[in-house]
């Protein structure tokens, strides 16, 4: 019996898919585990991914084929690298037009300076020129780095629109959307209430449902882990290619800490009027009441230990490396922070000290007003060498003092590089670094460190 239309239609973009999938594991055998990870998936659009499939239109693989002579390698790739990349798990507040050009931008990239022969494009030139101050600009192309620099020079929505068109090579509108995704698996309408599904969607609606986004997020990190192992073992196949690829593994793997709960670490006991319920006998006072009328044999305690900030010491590293709006965002987070109730006693006393080589200044602050004036008034003193002991030495110097009783820790934000106390503080101490800078500072054992990058402080001017 000849074959329809149809069935031809269904046989050869599968076909073209195996075929790009087979070359993929070939010459890239890293990605074998992300090639199985993703099933691939017939539906009415172009091509698109949620983390779990691979969706592709037949009529439009075919076409594509038929105009451009080439078959979906780079594109299956393309799509297989935003899962490793772990571009469609997005937190709310992303401009979506610009994170969108910023991830096919950054892994367009990543397959023209590693991707195998059968994913060439006639495209690649385009892209290279369009990319070329971005390269320049941006030392490492990851989606991170190329969205920041995309929202800095103010992109139009214009040159948004062209680039897409030179970049892209899916739809993204899954990554945002629920109900994309579940009309991507057929189901639609009412049938996207779990009580109303029918039999025939059941088994795409548990798909989607039986494994939750944080679960394939973290699927998908275990594979990208994987990956970059794989390439770091065969390293000298491989060789500088392959960077855009780990770069944006290391970035994406990078972990992100809330800087409040990392502040809220050098919080010390302290005694705070409040009632005490888990010391209160709830029996004996109503059995009081009862008895005398009005009169409890116990009252509540009116204190309670609870974990405040009391004295606190925030040192800023004014060196030359380390200025400018950075340090005024830092102080801006950390002092919004400590100015929260829960987070103080009634009676503060935290030092701002700003040093590079030298102490250059020791700013008192007693209370909130006190507080919001000195970050309105501002204004940074150094620009100098960095080194850390003399900010050290003068905390003892003020302890000696009785200036500093009970110091809760001190937090120092700097790029990290500098000279070090020998010996150990006894009190907590953080150092906070700035930037993604991946040669870590040689601090002593006994610190805590923090790497917030560039964008993070940034956003808390914006109260992010």
């Amino acid at each position: 019996m000849p074959e329809n239309t149809d069935d031809k239609i269904d046989r050869l973009s599968k076909e073209l898919l195996k075929l790009s999938h087979d070359s993929i594991a070939v010459e890239m055998r890293f990605l074998g585990r992300a090639l199985n990870r993703l099933v691939c998936r017939s539906y009415e659009g172009t091509l698109a991914t949620d983390g779990r499939s691979l969706f592709y239109d037949k009529t439009y693989l075919l076409k594509k084929y038929k105009d451009t002579g080439e078959a979906p390698t780079r594109d299956y790739l393309h799509i297989l690298l935003h899962c490793v990349f772990r571009h469609m798990f997005v937190g709310p507040g992303i401009r979506k037009d610009v994170w969108n050009l910023a991830c096919d931008i950054a892994v367009e990239s990543a397959i023209s300076a590693f991707g195998p022969d059968t994913a060439k494009s006639a495209r690649e030139p385009g892209q290279q020129a369009a990319s070329k101050l971005i390269r320049i600009s941006t030392e490492h192309l990851t989606a991170e780095k190329i969205y920041r620099y995309l929202l800095a020079i103010n992109i139009s929505d214009r040159e948004v629109r062209e680039l897409g068109a030179l970049f892209g090579a899916d739809d993204h509108t899954m990554w945002y959307s629920r109900g994309a995704a579940l009309k991507a698996y057929g189901i639609t309408g009412a049938e996207q209430s779990s009580d109303s599904i029918s039999a025939d969607g059941a088994a795409h609606f548990s798909l989607i449902y039986g494994e939750a986004p944080e679960a394939v997020e973290e699927e998908w990190k275990k594979i990208s882990v994987q990956i970059k192992s794989d390439l770091e073992n065969f390293s000298k196949k491989y060789g500088k290619k392959a960077s855009n690829l780990v770069n944006g593994i290391d970035e994406v793997n990078r972990e992100r800490y809330d800087y409040a709960d990392f502040l809220k670490k050098f919080a010390v006991m302290g005694e705070v009027m409040k009632v005490n319920d888990n010391e209160f006998d709830n029996v004996f006072y109503t059995y009081g009441l009862s008895l005398y009328g009005n009169m409890p044999l116990i009252e509540p305690l009116e204190y309670k230990e609870e974990k405040r900030v009391r004295e606190f010491v925030i040192a800023i590293d004014t060196s030359g490396s380390v200025q400018g709006k950075l340090v005024q965002a830092f102080i801006r987070k950390t002092c919004n922070i400590l100015m929260q109730e829960e987070n103080f006693f009634s009676k503060i006393n935290v030092h701002i000290i700003q040093c590079d080589a030298d102490i250059q200044t020791d700013t008192k602050i007693t209370s909130a007003a006190e507080l919001e004036q000195h970050i309105s008034e501002l204004e940074l003193h150094g620009f100098g060498g960095t080194d850390f002991r003399p900010v050290f030495k003068y905390v003892e110097y003020l302890r000696s003092r009785h200036e500093i009783t009970e110091l809760g820790g001190l937090v120092y934000f700097t790029d990290g590089w500098g000279s070090y106390p020998k010996s150990p503080p006894d009190y907590n101490t953080a150092f906070v670094f700035v930037g993604d800078d991946t040669d870590e500072p040689p601090v002593p054992p006994w610190a805590i460190t923090l790497r917030l990058p560039e964008e993070d402080i940034e956003a808390f001017d914006k109260g992010e």
